[in-house]
């Protein structure tokens, strides 16, 4: 059995409280996941080309500030 499916067996045991609990964890859990993933992206210029063409849509009218 792989580590995925022992995880998917245990979730599928716990009581309505504890996946409550867990739905959480997991949720805030891979929020800052993200985050942390995004934050490295962007530091390292992944994400400058859209910054870039955002901007100029922008700039040329063809979007609005929000």
């Amino acid at each position: 059995m792989s580590k995925i499916e022992e995880i998917e067996k245990e979730v599928q045991g716990l009581k309505p409280d504890e996946l409550e609990d867990f739905r959480k964890w997991f949720w805030e859990f891979d929020a800052e996941a993200w985050d942390r993933q995004f934050e490295k992206d962007a530091l390292a210029g992944k994400l400058d080309s859209l910054a870039e063409a955002a901007l100029k849509s922008f700039k040329s009218g063809k979007c609005s500030e929000i």
